[in-house]
Order: structure tokens, then sequence, then C-alpha cells
């Protein structure tokens, strides 16, 4: 009897909020921290002190945790970096290097599936213009309290973007074996991202809450019924602080329209073009005349 009233009670709650986010001109604004793990001693961390480690971790605070709004109606949002204004000496250089292999603002429309993403790389600005693809969501029973909100979990297995900076880790030497070891030595002088790696996929765990029935999430992340207050992926967490329902100013949901129109595909070919080219830069200055050649 109990569980039945329960159920009851949730079929009460959605049908209400159904009727309220029916509202031909509902908006919304949810509130996220993002926040992802580094382990310092898989870069050669093990050789600093404690406070070096303290001193390192700070200065990466500025792209391992930061703020973003999601603002959302019933078919559109756009996920947006909450920017503050940095104290001097935070770690301006870590940002502006992460910058280039996260984005700005995200446009999503799960309608239409309709993905656009303004980005700047080496200071030239593009826009990312793609399909938006959904992921195949295994749902659970399993709830959990974000908040004043009921939350359900859901799992997926997602492909990893190769520059997605926030899964790089460096490669294990205990998995290879002694000729690999000499070969890789030799690459790492002439080019150090040899000795990063890239999970193919990776698992991702979602809490979704029914109460406010919009297909919407934060970063990638959509495609549940209900929009999606915490991701788990990886080494990142991204979780909702706030939520603010039909704020009194509301904000255009404009698509992002400056940079040159790219596929998703095709940025990543012009930045592996671009690694390349640093690649070079740095053989030649590490071996030789500094044109290229060793002496």
């Amino acid at each position: 009897m109990k569980k039945l009233l329960q159920n009851l009670a949730t079929l009460v709650l959605l049908c209400f909020c159904s009727i309220s986010f029916a509202q031909k001109d509902f908006q919304g604004k949810a509130y996220y921290m993002s926040k992802t793990t580094m382990d310092l001693d898989q870069w050669g961390g093990r050789e600093m002190s404690t406070e070096q480690k303290k001193q390192i971790q700070e200065r990466m605070k500025s792209f391992l945790e930061k703020e973003f709004v999601l603002t959302f109606n019933k078919e559109e949002s756009i996920y947006k970096e909450d920017e503050k204004l940095e104290a001097p000496g935070s770690g301006r250089s870590w940002g502006g290097f992460a910058s280039s292999f996260t984005g700005g603002p995200k446009y999503k429309n799960v309608k239409s599936k309709e993905l656009l993403q303004d980005q700047e790389f080496f200071g030239k600005q593009f826009l990312i213009k793609d399909e938006l693809k959904s992921l195949e969501w295994k749902m659970g029973t399993e709830t959990k309290q974000i908040g004043n909100y009921t939350c359900f979990k859901a799992t997926a297995t997602k492909t990893v973007d190769e520059f997605d900076w926030r899964s790089m880790r460096r490669r294990n030497d205990s998995d290879r074996d002694e000729g690999e070891k000499k070969n890789d030595s030799i690459k790492k002088d002439n080019d150090p991202m040899s000795e990063i790696e890239m999970p193919k996929t990776i698992e991702v765990v979602a809490w979704y809450t029914p109460q406010v029935p919009i297909n919407q999430g934060p970063d990638d992340y959509w495609g549940l019924p209900g929009l999606i207050l915490e991701i788990n992926a990886d080494r990142t967490t991204i979780l909702c602080t706030k939520i603010v329902m039909n704020p009194e100013e509301k904000e255009d949901i404009e698509k992002p329209k400056k940079g040159d129109e790219v596929t998703k595909a095709e940025y990543n070919e012009i930045i592996t073009k671009k690694m390349q080219e640093m690649r070079e830069m740095y053989g030649g200055r590490r071996g030789g005349d500094g044109r290229g050649r060793r002496n």
C-alpha cells in the first residue's frame, strides 16, 4: 500500500510538472560546477614535494574547475561557461591552453538534432556544426536526492573525442615490453605528445530528474526523460548547483554564428595538422639547427 501511494504521488507530481512546462514561453536555467581530477604522480609528480604539488594544482584550478550555465526551453539549450574574473597569477596560461581543446558556447536542439559550438583555436574562430548524437542510455531504478529534486540513475558507454583533454593520460610503461619502451624513448625526445594516450570509450553515469521533464543536460549530454543534474564521466564530474524556473528576465537562446563553419571531423583534422606542425618545430629545436634538421 505504501509503495502504491508513493507511485501515485509521483504520477500526480509528473502530471503537474507536465502542465507547468507546457507553457509556450517556458524557460529555465541550470547552474553547474564541473571538476576534473588529475593525478600529478602520473605526470612525474612523484619527485615533487607536497607543497610543489599543491602550488601546481592551484595554478591548474582555472581549467580543472569551471562553472557553467545551461539556459533551456522545451527544444533548445545553450551551455556557456560562467566566466569569473581571475586573480593575478592564477594560471591564465593553463586556461588558455585548455580553451583550445574545450570550446565556447554549445547550442543543442533536441527536435532538429542540431549541434553548434563556438570554438577558438590558436587565434582562429570556428563554428562547429554537426548532428546531435545520442547515447544509448540504460535506465536504472536507483534514486538519490540532489537539492530538492529526486533523481534517477542512467548509464551509457561514450566514445571519447580524440582531443578531449579531460580523458588524456600518460602511457603506462608497465604495459609495454623493452623494445616498445626504447622506441617510445626515441619518440619522446622528438615528440612529447607521444607520451599521451586516450581511451577509446568511457563509462558515463547520469542522474536526471523527471520533476523537470526537459530532454536536456550539460555539455554534450541529453536524451533522458528529465533534466540531467549530474554527470560522472571518467575523471570529470558535472553537478547542478541551482535551478531557476521561468526567470523574470528571459534570455534569447541564440545559435552561435561566428567563425568558419566546419564539422567535428573537419575540426579534429585541423587540430591534427596543427599538432603535427608543433611536433616538427619541437623536434627541430630539441635536436638541431631550429629548422627541423638534426646536428
